[in-house]
């Protein structure tokens, strides 16, 4: 489990628990996770190769709609010292278009370390090299996907204990 996070990752949810749709964005392929209804588990989905903003777009709009999905959770590739570089910056502004776009909530959850996570995850269940080629953008975005809701979980938690259990 990835304990950092990003500000806009531990945003609240206040609606009764929806699917969830992540994405691992990366400058040739999209990797795509769902969570369960009761965001319990994550499934990666077949990944989307990148083409254009406006490809991209009514792809994963199509993707929430078909889920009926409540959110979209993006990863936000943040330096391992944590701090902003390019990749975080563009990952930022496609954020902005997608909240411009979209009629659920756009969240940015930290990233780091994903791709090494899940293609060591890959690994472990015997996955041969071209599989892992083509499965670890979506393993990506379902190991952000699990931290997105991990982290929202425990800020509930939190705020559960601050108001003595009380909301």
């Amino acid at each position: 489990m990835h304990s950092s996070q990003t500000p806009e990752a531990v945003g609240k949810l206040t609606a009764p628990p929806r699917r969830l749709i992540a994405i691992d964005l990366g400058a040739k392929r999209v990797g795509v996770a769902v969570s369960d209804e009761l965001q319990i588990t994550v499934t990666p989905l077949e990944r989307i190769e990148r083409r254009s903003w406006k490809d991209l777009l009514r792809r994963v709009a199509a993707l929430i709609d078909d889920y009926d999905a409540r959110a979209l959770v993006i990863g936000l590739p943040l330096s391992l010292d944590g701090k902003e570089n390019t990749a975080a910056q563009d990952t930022q502004r496609i954020a902005e278009n997608f909240r411009k776009s979209l009629s659920v909530p756009v969240f940015l959850q930290d990233e780091r370390l994903t791709t090494a996570a899940a293609e060591s995850e890959l690994r472990s269940r015997g996955a041969k090299a071209s599989e892992v080629a083509k499965r670890i953008d979506s393993e990506s975005a379902a190991i952000i996907l699990r931290d997105f809701i991990a982290a929202k979980r425990d800020a509930e938690g939190a705020m559960d204990l601050e108001c003595g259990g009380k909301r």
